[in-house]
């Protein structure tokens, strides 16, 4: 069950890093009874209640369109002070070490690495897919499953070296991580915002989750 507009909003943070999927998350929260505010600075981060970091586009990339905005401090800042933060696609892979997509060191909030898809399989792993959903984090602990799928678009999965964090888990010729979730952070391989139902419910999940943090 979605929030709805009965509820009180909750303004929430979209990172634009002039690459994400602005307009579908944006539309999605509005949904789910949020306010979503488009931020492009480090400033308007460092004022932020929750955050969604949206996901598209290449890792190398986005990191160096982050550092020059002041971006890439402030949200491993925000997210170290306990601020709600979800994360998409591109949006998971930048919390690791290091990316092989272009080499580069991302956000390292977590220790682990972002690897190319080796498969027999087409890359980009591009379509629906299930998503195995483990541990009990209120964002995720209501999706059933056995029943939805999830749309990916993506070349690259995040290994964490700490299992523990691990949320979800897809197969695509061998099991990735699709989901990872702490104590004040949720991010998804997977794109919520195109995957109907069932990813409006992750909107609306961390909206209220992020609303008890406040």
């Amino acid at each position: 069950m979605f929030l709805g507009t009965d509820m009180t909003n909750l303004e929430v943070a979209v990172v634009d890093y002039r690459a994400g999927n602005l307009r579908s998350v944006v539309k999605a929260l509005e949904i789910v009874g949020a306010s979503p505010v488009v931020v492009q600075s480090g400033e308007e981060i460092k004022k932020a209640a929750c955050i969604v970091f949206p996901g598209q586009g290449a890792c190398d990339t986005a990191m160096n369109v982050l550092e020059n905005a002041g971006l890439a401090y402030s949200i491993k800042e925000a997210i170290n002070a306990g601020t709600p933060f979800l994360g998409v696609c591109l949006g998971l892979q930048l919390l690791f070490d290091f990316t092989e997509e272009g080499d580069v060191p991302c956000l390292g909030v977590y220790s682990g690495e972002v690897l190319k898809i080796q498969s027999d399989l087409k890359v980009p792993h591009m379509g629906w897919n299930d998503v195995t959903f483990v541990g009990d984090h209120p964002v995720f602990a209501s999706l059933d499953s056995t029943v939805h799928q999830y749309y990916f678009v993506h070349s690259y999965y995040v290994k964490p070296r700490d299992e523990s964090i691990v949320a979800g888990l897809t197969d695509y010729g061998s099991t990735f991580c699709s989901a990872i979730a702490t104590n004040n952070v949720v991010a998804t391989q997977f794109h919520p915002e195109k995957s109907g139902s069932p990813g409006l419910e992750i909107y609306s999940n961390f909206v209220k989750f992020a609303a008890k943090l406040q």
